[in-house]
């Protein structure tokens, strides 16, 4: 009987760590963000150098609840972190911030004025950037979790966004995903 009960008090224990390894999470302000240097056309160069494959910018508002659920469910998860990090320069900008910066043209605004001129009127707006400044995939709302997430990124990676379909539409994220989950629910 002591036996059994040991056996059961070592499985919880085993349990009780793995769970807590599992639910690891990091501050996306800290592990997700980059410090913006203010001037987007430099945020380009420092994603060049460091052999980063486009910028990711998180337009949010302070009060947005799914800005929020998306910081806390997904943007602080370290394996998403990590991948990022790796391939791509994020920035968040408030969409109704009054901070000065420069934008991919050199001018003067506020992230008030560089959302207003990107169209951002929801939040969240996740945008794919390529290393010429150039808005490619942008995506409104939160994800559905971490997958669906790392779907729109591999979705800029591989540059899906460019391909056609047999009927010569271009392959939206939302097709791109069906396809996915179908792929996913076949394995």
């Amino acid at each position: 009987m002591a036996k059994v009960r040991y056996s059961i008090f070592m499985s919880l224990i085993l349990l009780f760590a793995q769970s807590a390894v599992a639910s690891v999470q990091r501050d996306p302000d800290t592990y997700f963000f980059e410090q913006s240097l203010g001037d987007l056309s430099e945020e380009l160069e420092a994603a060049r150098e460091e052999g980063k494959k486009g910028l990711f910018i998180f337009f949010e508002l302070d009060d947005c609840p799914f800005c929020f659920r998306m910081k806390k469910t997904v943007l602080n998860q370290p394996e998403v972190q990590d991948f990022f990090k790796k391939n791509f320069h994020s920035l968040a900008i408030d969409i109704a911030g009054d901070v000065e910066l420069v934008d991919f043209s050199g001018d003067e605004t506020t992230e008030k004025g560089f959302a207003s001129k990107a169209r951002v009127r929801a939040t969240p707006v996740m945008a794919f950037y390529d290393l010429d400044g150039n808005m490619v995939v942008r995506y409104t709302g939160a994800t559905s979790g971490p997958e669906e997430f790392m779907w729109l990124a591999e979705y800029y990676l591989k540059g899906i966004y460019k391909m056609k379909d047999k009927n010569g539409r271009k392959i939206r994220f939302s097709k791109y995903k069906r396809l996915k989950k179908q792929q996913k629910s076949i394995n």
